[in-house]
């Protein structure tokens, strides 16, 4: 049963068991009121959440607050769309890339400039960059492209066998991927797909600081199919216990 974390039922009942992160609460609210303030939309104030978050630890910018489970995620990932079929001659496209915790794997993976990361987020790029370096990977030529929106415009029709995103869309308001959805079927080939975590409710959707979105799998699965969409829920992601869930998004025939 996954709680409902915005009613403040479960916001009390959490900081009772856990009086430690009350006050990291309160200081990252006071920190997303005021950039809320200062970026009216959604895109721009996620933009400085991560500058602001990359700043400290760009592991932890993008959800990892060991280096061990940064290793651990990045794994998880390439493990699992290895296993459904990535082979090194695919194109794949990355949406929200972060400092390549997965990324770094897929690079060395796929034939040389086959890879290609986006995120909104220059300065995570810049950690990016360094990541490509320490691992040996500037030989695969990777394309990584700091982007405003989810329209793909500068990319080409039918390019990429595999679109991924990990933890982007836990982290968007449903217009930021509606926007997605309407565009990405023009890059991705006849037989491509579309892989993106998010965070599941079972009851009722909401979000956390307008940085954590939680949605109903019927709601995802609607918005696909008024873009001639057909989602899949990955039963077999579950079984990793992670804690977000797994859609597969493939163009409809």
């Amino acid at each position: 049963m996954k709680h409902n974390r915005s009613s403040l039922a479960y916001q009390a009942r959490y900081a009772l068991t856990h009086p430690h992160r009350v006050l990291p609460h309160l200081r990252r609210l006071t920190r997303d009121t005021w950039l809320r303030l200062r970026n009216r939309d959604h895109v721009s104030y996620y933009r400085a959440v991560m500058k602001s978050d990359a700043a400290c630890s760009p592991e932890g910018a993008v959800g990892s607050h060991t280096h061990r489970r940064w290793l651990a995620l990045g794994r998880m990932q390439f493990d699992y769309l290895k296993k459904h079929g990535l082979k090194p001659g695919f194109t794949m496209l990355e949406i929200g890339c972060g400092n390549l915790r997965a990324g770094r794997l897929f690079i060395d993976y796929l034939d040389t400039g086959n890879y290609y990361g986006l995120d909104i987020s220059p300065d995570i790029l810049f950690s990016a960059q360094e990541t490509v370096v320490a691992n040996g990977l500037r030989d695969k030529l990777p394309h990584l492209t700091p982007v405003r929106d989810l329209r793909f415009a500068f990319l080409p029709n039918g390019h990429f066998d595999v679109v991924h995103a990990h933890s982007v869309f836990s982290h968007s308001p449903l217009n930021v991927i509606e926007e997605c959805f309407a565009h990405v079927s023009r890059v991705m080939k006849p037989d491509g797909w579309f892989d993106f975590t998010f965070d599941r409710a079972d009851g009722k959707e909401h979000h956390v600081l307008r940085e954590d979105f939680y949605y109903r799998t019927e709601t995802l699965v609607a918005l696909a199919d008024r873009y001639s969409l057909d989602a899949t829920f990955m039963d077999d992601w579950e079984q990793l216990r992670h804690k977000q869930s797994k859609i597969r998004i493939t163009r409809r025939t």
